[in-house]
């Protein structure tokens, strides 16, 4: 069975850098028939995919993120991790990491989520 686990501060200030971490079980990052996510979801909205790791460390990004997000991996931790520089208020969300499989494209596994709030 297949596991993610996110990991990380759940306050940041504004202009700092946001940093979570997701921890797989139960499977590869570098298996070829996956992807890997980072997806959120502020207070009163939908669901934002933000970026993606693919498993031979490739990354794609949000277009309205790219300029500020940077995804990458620890393979012998089986660990991905995000980072979000200069963060505001808006940046404050709920943070989901999952596993996406390049058969379906479809989001099958996701992290049960952490809350990150940006303020002072």
């Amino acid at each position: 069975q297949v596991q993610l686990q996110e990991s990380g501060p759940g306050l940041v200030k504004p202009s700092q850098t946001l940093s979570l971490t997701c921890t797989v079980s139960g499977g590869s990052i570098t298996t070829n028939d996956y992807v890997w996510s980072w997806i959120r979801q502020s207070p009163g909205k939908g669901l934002e995919w933000m970026g993606v790791i693919r498993y031979d460390g490739s990354t794609y990004y949000s277009p309205s993120l790219k300029s500020r997000i940077s995804i990458s991996r620890d393979t012998s931790k089986n660990q991905f991790s995000l980072q979000l520089r200069s963060v505001n208020p808006e940046d404050t969300a709920v943070y989901y990491c999952t596993r996406d499989s390049i058969t379906t494209l479809k989001h099958d596994y996701w992290g049960q989520g952490t809350q990150v709030t940006v303020s002072s």
